[in-house]
């Protein structure tokens, strides 16, 4: 399912739902930080995804960055929370959500990068690579966060 990303457009869809989810700002060694391709939009971002009913909101984060990138993770730390309802994400089904996302810290523990049904590509990022790569400003808002290590974030 393709999306669209409005960020203070005011042309933007009215949201219709609001949906829990997380995102995991993951450095390794070198200071590179792990990233996706997103299939939906086509942009590279944090590892992350929706929030399951039966497990915690630091369980969300391992098993979204298990199943996008192939790494297992341990969450170390709090970044943010970002709940601007200026972002909206209108899908092709017909949903518009407000963004509500919580972004840990965490450190890759094991695993072999590999691609998913959500992401076309893993890599690690050099820091000083990220303005070269198509990132949204709200990602790149917790990716700045994630490098200040200051916070948590509330926004």
């Amino acid at each position: 399912m393709a999306r669209t990303d409005h960020f203070h457009d005011p042309d933007a869809p009215k949201a219709t739902s609001i949906v829990i989810a997380v995102s995991a700002f993951v450095t390794d060694d070198r200071d590179r930080l792990l990233m996706i391709r997103r299939t939906d939009n086509d942009l590279y971002a944090l590892p992350g995804g929706r929030h399951e009913l039966g497990e915690t909101i630091t369980e969300t984060a391992i098993r979204e960055t298990d199943e996008e990138t192939g790494l297992s993770i341990e969450v170390t730390g709090l970044i943010g929370i970002y709940s601007n309802p200026d972002h909206v994400m209108a899908y092709t089904d017909g949903e518009v959500r407000q963004e509500f996302s919580i972004c840990f810290r965490a450190n890759a523990t094991g695993g072999e990068p590999r691609t998913s049904d959500e992401s076309s590509e893993v890599l690690w990022v050099e820091r000083r690579d990220l303005d070269s790569v198509e990132i949204h400003p709200s990602i790149r808002l917790r990716i700045g966060h994630g490098y200040a290590g200051t916070g948590p974030h509330y926004t």
